[in-house]
């Protein structure tokens, strides 16, 4: 590849002087973002009338046969996909000389634009994000599909924090192009890719987990795990090189969530969490017993957006930790029982025993009445 300015001259294949219309329906209305192998633009599906995403590639890419058939597969895999933390897709179709997915339209940013922004994330803040993103990639993984992909510009955040995940299988679509572009377009980034994938080998489940903890690290210690000049260079880093503690970049980091990203970032698939659902249990619980900090809340709080439950996590510097023990449940006050009441009592026991002894007196007069008694 001949640089960044070469992709970009490759790839601007649309000018937004005027809205385009692709497939007779679709209005395009500015451009959202671009990377090395798509744009994206935020679009108004006429038919529905209603505002959607849409992810154009490359013209190059989508002129091969082959691609237009796998990107197809991969468009019907992710349509069904139905889950609050999943970017949904509605439609995706071939225009203009180029194959476009239409997705659904999150507002927001993506997780890449808030770490440049914001720098250094505390495990406060980052917990609740990535538990919602294990969610995602755990329902996916479940229906069999690994994302290959996994990075913060694939992760979309909404002003209240929602999470969702995008630009499931398209990566894996693209991976029969010109080799020598894979590195820096397929991937994504080599700063993301696990171990295996920079060993050439398929993608699975824990492939996803491992990029998840780069960008986990990245958020936690504003910074990835690995750095480097060339993508040859990073691939190695990630096959052979064991990344820095965290922790010397952010002392917030304990011990315990130290070891949890470490394991996350094992070169072995085996030696990881198998799955984004293993891992998110793992952070749950974690988050639930850290001991410098209030418990992860995991009370179902519904988004107007996709309804998406979420996890809040309320730190002593939020809540001083005076309030917070006075929010917490207290025992049920001990009440003493009542004191007996002998007179009700004695009263109760005269009563019975009168009524009692009048019971012989009408039993001698009912046999009497009836000649039974002699």
């Amino acid at each position: 590849m001949g640089g960044k300015s070469a992709i970009w001259e490759c790839y601007n294949f649309i000018t937004m002087t005027e809205p385009t219309l692709l497939s007779n329906r679709y209005q395009l209305l500015e451009m959202l973002g671009a990377g090395g192998m798509a744009q994206v633009f935020r679009a108004r599906d006429l038919m529905l009338e209603r505002f959607v995403a849409i992810k154009m590639l490359r013209p190059d890419f989508s002129a091969n046969t082959e691609l237009q058939v796998r990107f197809r597969q991969e468009a019907k895999a992710a349509a069904n996909l139905s889950h609050p933390n999943i970017v949904t897709v509605h439609d995706f179709g071939f225009d203009q000389g180029s194959l476009f997915i239409v997705m659904e339209h999150v507002p927001g940013t993506n997780l890449k634009t808030m770490i440049d922004n914001l720098g250094k994330f505390s495990p406060e803040d980052t917990l609740p994000l990535i538990i919602q993103v294990c969610a995602g990639l755990g329902y996916a993984h479940r229906a069999g599909l690994v994302h290959c992909d996994v990075k913060p510009h694939n992760i979309l955040v909404t002003p209240d924090r929602r999470v969702k995940v995008t630009d499931f299988g398209i990566a894996r679509a693209i991976v029969g192009i010109n080799p020598e572009e894979q590195n820096d377009v397929v991937w994504g980034s080599p700063l993301y890719f696990s171990p295996e994938q920079a060993s050439g080998q398929a993608p699975s489940p824990a492939s996803d987990v491992y990029s998840l903890g780069v960008v986990m690290y990245e958020m936690l210690a504003g910074r990835p795990p690995f750095v480097a000049k060339t993508p040859e260079t990073l691939a190695r880093l990630h096959r052979e090189m064991k990344p820095q503690s965290p922790s010397t970049f952010n002392p917030k980091i304990t011990p315990e969530l130290e070891q949890i990203l470490l394991k996350v970032l094992a070169k072995e698939p085996v030696a990881r969490y198998r799955t984004a659902d293993q891992l998110g249990r793992v952070l749950m619980t974690f988050g639930q017993h850290k001991p410098a900090a209030l418990p992860v809340q995991a009370a179902p709080m519904r988004s107007s957006l996709s309804g998406a439950p979420t996890v809040t996590i309320k730190s002593p510097d939020m809540q001083p930790r005076a309030a917070y023990l006075q929010s917490l449940p207290t025992e049920e006050p001990y009440e003493a029982p009542a004191e007996i009441d002998w007179v009700s009592v004695g009263l109760g026991l005269l009563a019975l025993a009168a009524v009692g002894g009048l019971v012989p007196l009408w039993l001698a007069i009912f046999f009497r009445w009836n000649n039974v008694l002699p």
